[in-house]
């Protein structure tokens, strides 16, 4: 029997409450499917800071090097510590140490799911670069506190970071429908994103059969309110990738459907999965918190650790759940309730 080695990081808030709920998941469709899952949990977390003064310990990333994936549930707790050191102390060093340069976040509206558009037929795959760009930490501030004070953030685009992400891209919408979108501001930023789009026409000369279109971002915004139906892959920057998919995460009924994938591709480290939504202090431990992203993301996990048949019950189970009503409102079911009725959804 394969045993695959999962690190598990509930991290603040709401991200215990739907990581217990994914485990539950995850080890029921691996004693059905024929495998196993072996879990090792990490207290690193806000508390965690408090106590510390380090969101995870030095050999953090060491430790996590070991694991074939990392589960990640939720990290902030922004009334003891600024959302910036939570950030830069733990999800963004995971991702960069592990060269997790691929995010994925799907973008579809699930069955009995009512969303704010009257477009219903959408499925789109948000392929956002993870590791450089807008994020990459490269700047600083002088003369804090006084009236001449200046503060610097540059996006670093590399060669490589860029062509290996558009490549990434073009290998999922090849495995769908054929159609990617770039996303610029080439209009505008005419060095970094004029760079990008140069880099996406030479890539897109290895893919004939895949079309492709450029949008700048703010044109992107609207087409994914206006037509969402259109699109298929998208690809774009770290920043923008961030924004566009949390307007995904709203189109197909909120946060708490919103999956996402941190893939390390050439697998020399492990990949993380998480779902898209934050701690939500104010309902963490009440029972309240929508489970859905974090076990679509579980899906996601599996898929990638090769248990494509387990994964695709898994979403099946959760279609099948929302399709009843179940956890398709804020507040219409509890945790519990959720990932009974997904549990119960599974093939016995």
């Amino acid at each position: 029997m394969t045993t695959h080695q999962i690190a598990l990081i509930p991290g603040d808030g709401i991200g215990v409450d739907v990581t217990r709920a994914t485990v539950s998941v995850l080890k029921a469709a691996a004693d059905r499917f024929g495998f196993a899952l072996q879990t090792q949990g990490f207290d690193w977390s806000c508390d965690t800071y408090l106590r510390t003064g380090a969101m995870m310990p030095e050999d953090g990333i060491a430790q996590l090097r070991a694991f074939d994936a990392i589960f990640l549930g939720a990290v902030g707790w922004p009334a003891t510590v600024p959302d910036s050191v939570s950030l830069h102390g733990l999800l963004l060093p995971i991702r960069k140490a592990f060269d997790q340069y691929a995010n994925i976040r799907p973008h579809r509206l699930l069955p009995g799911v009512e969303g704010p558009l009257k477009a219903t037929g959408f499925d789109i795959l948000c392929i956002r670069e993870n590791t450089e760009g807008e994020y990459s930490g490269a700047g600083g501030r002088v003369h804090q506190g006084r009236d001449n004070e200046v503060a610097t953030e540059t996006a670093i685009f590399t060669r490589k970071g860029v062509e290996r992400i558009i490549r990434f891209g073009f290998d999922q919408a090849r495995a769908r429908r054929k159609h990617l979108t770039s996303v610029t501001k080439s209009n505008a930023q005419k060095y970094s994103m004029v760079f990008w789009d140069e880099v996406t026409r030479e890539v897109a000369a290895d893919y004939p059969d895949v079309a492709v279109s450029h949008m700048h971002i703010d044109a992107m915004a609207a087409k994914m309110v206006m037509a969402p139906q259109d699109l298929d892959v998208i690809v774009a920057s770290n920043l923008f990738g961030d924004i566009l998919t949390d307007l995904g995460a709203a189109i197909q009924g909120g946060l708490g459907f919103a999956a996402s994938a941190n893939i390390c591709p050439d697998r020399s480290g492990p990949s993380m999965f998480e779902p898209v939504h934050g701690s939500a202090p104010d309902i963490a431990g009440k029972d309240i918190a929508n489970p859905i992203a974090a076990i679509w993301s579980g899906a996601m996990m599996l898929d990638h650790l090769g248990e494509s048949e387990a994964a695709a019950a898994i979403l099946t189970a959760i279609e099948t759940a929302t399709a009843q009503g179940i956890g398709t409102r804020p507040g219409s079911h509890g945790t519990g309730q959720i990932t009974t009725a997904i549990l119960n959804a599974l093939p016995s």
